[in-house]
């Protein structure tokens, strides 16, 4: 038994010595080989002139990130992942990347399905930015995520959920307004200004709704009326929050009840034309904010997070704070609520890609325990 053991762990360092050099622990982005795994319909282009903002929205955030990553002296290749695994093995085998840059959110087309390919990537010893696969799992499946949340005692909505086939009957425990939406899908798909609901007959007609849309399971829980709060959190161990982040509805909804729709997330000229934007949150209770950051911390560790993600939050007006969801791996666009609240803290967007593949260098997969 000794002389087997003895035997992997020289295979082992023969392995470490072979393999490529990863980013330094500083901020120091050295020239090095970056494979950025995108959806196979998001491979952005070389040049984005001439193109409409709406064209534009489609890969904004693979097309920043390629584009920054080369501006930093990284020799970059994109590959646009189907629902074949073997194109990424050679990928890897051919190429030898030193780090693969992870912005898929689904495969397949199951957004679940994410976890496997971030496994696969630790299966082929290769280091990866963002989440790893326990931490997508979990805060993929936000009932899951949720009975977590409850058992650490973070405040959360009381929710129940309503798998496709089965018949629902309200639990007592639960009172309108109620909030219905997918429990596996995200970026507010199948979310508009129906899935709030009032009574017992438009809760049963949105639950099928969303049974239909998403062929998952409906999520139903108590709707939070308040402020929509995000802190935007990076690192591994140590952890660092950046500056809390509002969703401003605009004229779209009354300030208390407005809350991300597709549209409301998407559609530009809707934005335009109610003012809904994002931005600093401005005029928070004393000691708020610095109790968002240690709540979101405490999340990011109970849900088993790594990289980076964004939390969500509802405010109330009396002050109480609910954590409505956890967004591994969120958007990456200049222009979006990670490296806008990262912009204020002073980490610029080419220092917030450093550190993000800082980060995915130095990550301790199982593999190099």
């Amino acid at each position: 038994m000794g002389l087997r053991i003895a035997v992997v762990k020289c295979r082992y360092a023969i392995f470490r010595a072979s393999v490529p050099a990863l980013i330094t622990r500083n901020n120091n982005l050295k020239p090095q080989r970056v494979l950025v795994l995108v959806h196979e319909s998001l491979v952005p282009p070389d040049n984005i002139a001439g193109l409409t903002m709406q064209q534009i929205d489609e890969f904004r955030t693979e097309f920043d990130v390629v584009q920054q990553l080369k501006q930093s002296g990284c020799e970059v290749r994109v590959l646009g992942l189907g629902d074949n695994l073997g194109e990424l093995r050679s990928a890897i085998s051919d190429w030898q990347p030193h780090i693969t840059f992870n912005l898929l959110e689904e495969f397949q087309g199951i957004v679940s399905y994410d976890q496997h390919v971030v496994a696969f990537l630790e299966l082929m010893r290769q280091p990866y930015t963002g989440c790893n696969p326990r931490g997508l799992m979990i805060s993929r499946d936000k009932a899951l995520s949720k009975q977590i949340l409850m058992y650490h005692r973070i405040p959360t909505p009381r929710f129940a959920v309503v798998p496709k086939g089965r018949r629902f009957t309200l639990p007592r425990k639960l009172s309108f307004p109620l909030f219905v939406k997918s429990v596996a899908e995200d970026a507010s798909v199948g979310i508009s200004q129906a899935s709030l609901v009032t009574d017992a007959a438009r809760l049963k007609e949105r639950i099928e709704f969303v049974h239909e849309q998403t062929n998952a399971a409906a999520l139903v829980e108590e709707f939070v009326e308040g402020r929509e709060l995000y802190v935007s959190v990076i690192g591994n161990e140590r952890l660092q929050t950046y500056p809390v982040w509002e969703l401003k509805f605009g004229s779209a909804a009354q300030a208390s009840t407005g809350f991300a729709t597709r549209k409301v997330k998407w559609d530009r000229k809707y934005q335009a034309k109610h003012g809904i934007g994002s931005r600093m949150a401005t005029e928070l209770p004393d000691g708020l904010a610095a109790q968002l950051g240690k709540l979101s911390k405490r999340i990011f560790k109970a849900l088993y997070l790594t990289g980076y993600a964004r939390l969500d939050f509802r405010l109330r007006p009396d002050g109480s704070v609910y954590v409505l969801e956890a967004n591994a791996n969120p958007n990456l666009a200049k222009i979006e609520d990670f490296a806008t609240s990262a912009a204020a803290a002073g980490d610029d967007y080419p220092t917030l890609m450093k550190q993000i593949l800082r980060l995915g260098g130095n990550y301790r997969a199982a593999w190099r325990e």
